[in-house]
């Protein structure tokens, strides 16, 4: 998957709410194929909702993996107005995508809850050398499966931790290498 990762004024600091703000918008769209992804594998969803629903596990997941990736490469002090950025820009873009799909409603906060509720989950799982381990990936499938309901759940897993975990990984990092050069390299 392609998406824009360059600033067009090279060289220029950047701050890390405007960084996490481009974090935002390519985690959307990771998040966005990935719903592509299962429907084009057959996988049915049946409303705007329900797609959503899994754009948020996918998201809450990115977010926890900016995070672990950051970890000790960007200074301490930075890393939650990175981080607290990123979700809370997430939660823009989630409630005005609710808002055209369910209608009007405050819906940033249970985005934010459900990203907390995940971080917290993905935190007592393993990752090691840059990467989801087993666990970490296994979790995320469990969760889109949840929100896919059970017509096809039987596989979904399988595909979220085989195909769409490692595809979103290597386009997060690409946007990472580009927009916060630090975090993108393993340890």
């Amino acid at each position: 998957m392609r998406v824009k990762s360059r600033w067009n004024v090279k060289g220029k600091d950047r701050a890390p709410e405007e960084v996490a703000g481009a974090l935002a918008f390519i985690a959307w769209r990771i998040a966005g194929n990935t719903v592509l992804n299962l429907e084009n594998e057959d996988y049915q969803t049946e409303t705007q909702a329900q797609r959503l629903d899994i754009i948020a596990e996918v998201l809450a997941f990115l977010v926890h993996l900016v995070d672990r990736l950051a970890y000790g490469k960007i200074d301490e002090s930075d890393r939650p107005r990175y981080i607290g950025t990123l979700g809370l820009r997430l939660a823009d873009i989630m409630h005005d995508n609710r808002i055209d799909a369910e209608g009007p409603g405050e819906y940033r906060n249970a985005f934010i809850d459900l990203v907390n509720e995940r971080m917290d989950a993905y935190a007592e799982l393993p990752f090691a050398d840059g990467e989801p381990g087993f666990g970490m990936r296994r979790y995320l499938g469990d969760r889109v499966a949840e929100a896919m309901g059970p017509k096809h759940n039987k596989w979904i897993t399988q595909q979220v931790m085989d195909i769409e975990v490692p595809e979103a990984l290597e386009t997060l990092r690409k946007g990472l290498r580009n927009l916060l050069p630090e975090a993108a390299t393993a340890d």
